[in-house]
């Protein structure tokens, strides 16, 4: 299956984001880390957060961990070049994180138009080892490039709240949290060897397919092994046979619509999230079949 970029670029240009348009000029079309900086920081509040709908499904404008996490997806896009706003965000997570180093899956929202309620009715006083495993993933990877997110007691703590917390997880773990959990340790485990360990704890509860289903969501939204283990190279892998993620990869790319963007399997709480999470899932189908040299 041949993937399309010049397709995927039309696609962007027709229902893109200024964002994930500048994203992917930077990864496949030779542009600079400059411009997308400047698209993260139109969702940039002055607290060193990111709201705005950065997040698709989380329009407000409040500073929230799911904005978090896609400025820190972009972040490790523009990697080796870094940018100190990568501080000024770790210095936000630090001061919103709750005692024990966890995020609360989302802070209050007070605009709450067009937000999914799942982020609405997120409950600010308990850590949730979902949004903060992704987010701290996500973390490691800029800090291979970052001393200043590598070193920052934000992810320290973070990384902590997350060992502790996957130690104490059963069969029981709902698919996005176990997905999230996985990922975790295999961005962590460089810094951390001992997250092989509970890799191989969390083994029995990943289906051999790797497909669980996310409760509450679609009837055919679930968890897939790219999900559970989206880049080559990391421990995570292991979970499943070879077999098994190169027919994921398969699907991943022939996944590409006629009008060159992907499609989710997810349900979207506004028509601009409907789109701007098919331009997001665009450039990560796009980063991830490159990684596994698709592309």
């Amino acid at each position: 299956m041949t993937v399309d970029l010049a397709a995927a670029a039309d696609f962007l240009a027709t229902a893109g984001r200024v964002l994930d348009r500048r994203r992917f000029e930077l990864l496949f079309a030779g542009g600079s880390p400059v411009p997308v900086l400047a698209a993260v920081d139109g969702y940039r509040n002055t607290d060193g957060g990111y709201g705005w709908g950065l997040e698709p499904d989380l329009r407000s404008a409040t500073s929230q961990p799911g904005g978090a996490l896609h400025a820190l997806e972009a972040f490790a896009d523009v990697a080796p070049a870094t940018t100190p706003r990568t501080l000024e965000l770790c210095d936000w997570l630090a001061a919103v994180s709750l005692p024990d180093g966890g995020l609360p899956f989302a802070l209050p929202v007070p605009d709450p138009a067009a937000c999914a309620p799942f982020w609405t009715g997120a409950d600010p006083t308990r850590s949730s080892l979902q949004i903060t495993a992704v987010v701290a993933a996500t973390a490691h990877q800029v800090a291979a490039a970052d001393p200043a997110v590598a070193g920052h007691p934000w992810l320290e703590g973070a990384t902590a709240y997350c060992l502790d917390a996957v130690g104490r997880l059963d069969g029981n773990t709902h698919a996005m949290e176990l997905a999230f959990a996985v990922r975790f340790l295999d961005a962590a485990v460089g810094a951390h060897p001992e997250a092989v360990e509970l890799l191989d704890r969390l083994r029995s509860h990943v289906p051999a397919d790797g497909l669980l289903h996310v409760a509450g969501g679609a009837p055919d939204e679930h968890m897939r092994p790219l999900d559970f283990a989206p880049l080559p190279g990391g421990p995570a892998r292991s979970l499943f046979a070879p077999g098994v993620v190169e027919a994921e990869l398969d699907r991943l790319a022939a996944g590409q619509q006629d009008d060159g963007g992907w499609a989710v399997d997810f349900e979207s709480w506004s028509p601009a999230a409907a789109l701007e999470w098919r331009g997001h899932r665009t450039v990560q189908a796009l980063l991830l079949l490159r990684a596994d040299g698709r592309i």
